[in-house]
């Protein structure tokens, strides 16, 4: 049985394989309708979601199957050890899908599942944005080969999992990443891929964005506390620093690069509002995307035929 924590549970092939599987899916939907009759799928939140929770109920209803949406601070989750509400809870469903605050909850989750288990994001990993991600990429490149992408911003779950991601496809990484969320933090395998040209690191972001094909950004300030007034001194600090590597018309007037965010935004902060609804923007396609990433990735999890 195999699990998606991270994309390090994956060969490069099985990541291909599903990024391939979902453009398939998305331009010849009708292919796969049924593919997942009578199967059950838990969907548990501790994190607040938009796109995880339309994209996972929707494409698992697409397919043919059913969801069940627990909220993790009102169910026996909260107040019982993880082993046994998992344990009970996965001889009922197919697959689980579990969005957490913690890194070592998610371990425990599918140490004692029955069925896989798919990481929506916690504070190390998120998988599921990568595979979209890269999704996106393919398909607006129309391959992987040559192409170069900038990311820009704290260094987070989402910057690990895009560096994992990359190297899988072939697609090199610049990261701009001058704060770094320590608990987040991959250095083992940020320092290998380095070591091994997947990845370079630069606080140079004119020359990365001149460099690349692709340039994305993400929040400065983790979803949780973003409009904590205890958060409020380190909201400030992060964005007094953050703020030379703010994605606007300055900082892209030399680039034609496409332009990427993973939502949910805060303009003003890591992104000018103007460069949303921009002609060269994806964002809004990197977001749809994740219903067919996570549509490929839930196939491949169950070992279904899609041949």
């Amino acid at each position: 049985m195999k699990h998606c924590i991270s994309l390090k549970d994956f060969t490069p092939e099985e990541t291909q394989t599903i990024v391939r599987t979902a453009l398939s899916m998305k331009q010849a939907p009708e292919r796969y309708r049924g593919l997942l009759a009578g199967r059950w799928l838990l969907m548990l939140f501790q994190k607040t979601s938009t796109r995880t929770r339309i994209s996972f109920e929707i494409g698992f209803q697409e397919l043919g199957g059913h969801s069940i949406m627990m909220d993790w601070d009102t169910s026996n989750f909260a107040i019982s050890p993880i082993r046994f509400e998992v344990r009970y809870a996965s001889g009922h469903v197919d697959l689980i899908m579990a969005r957490l605050k913690r890194h070592a909850d998610i371990l425990e989750l599918a140490a004692h599942s029955l069925v896989p288990v798919i990481n929506g994001c916690d504070d190390r990993y998120h998988p599921c944005q990568a595979l979209a991600d890269l999704l996106t990429i393919y398909e607006a490149a129309g391959s992987f080969a040559g192409q170069t992408l900038t990311y820009v911003g704290i260094h987070n779950n989402v910057a690990n999992s895009l560096a994992l991601g990359c190297a899988h496809c072939g697609v090199h990484l610049i990261l701009v990443t001058p704060e770094i969320n320590r608990p987040a933090f991959d250095g083992e395998t940020i320092d290998r891929l380095e070591r091994e040209g997947a990845l370079e690191r630069t606080l140079d972001l004119s020359d990365a964005v001149g460099r690349s094909q692709f340039v994305y950004t993400d929040t400065w300030m983790d979803m949780e506390f973003f409009s904590d007034v205890s958060y409020e001194q380190e909201k400030e600090r992060r964005s007094k620093k953050m703020l030379p590597y703010q994605l606007n018309a300055a900082s892209l007037a030399h680039s034609d690069a496409h332009i990427m965010h993973d939502m949910p935004i805060h303009p003003g902060y890591e992104i000018e509002a103007g460069l949303v609804d921009h002609p060269r923007s994806l964002i809004y396609r990197q977001a749809e995307n994740r219903l067919y990433a996570q549509q490929a990735l839930m196939l491949h999890l169950l070992d279904i035929d899609v041949s």
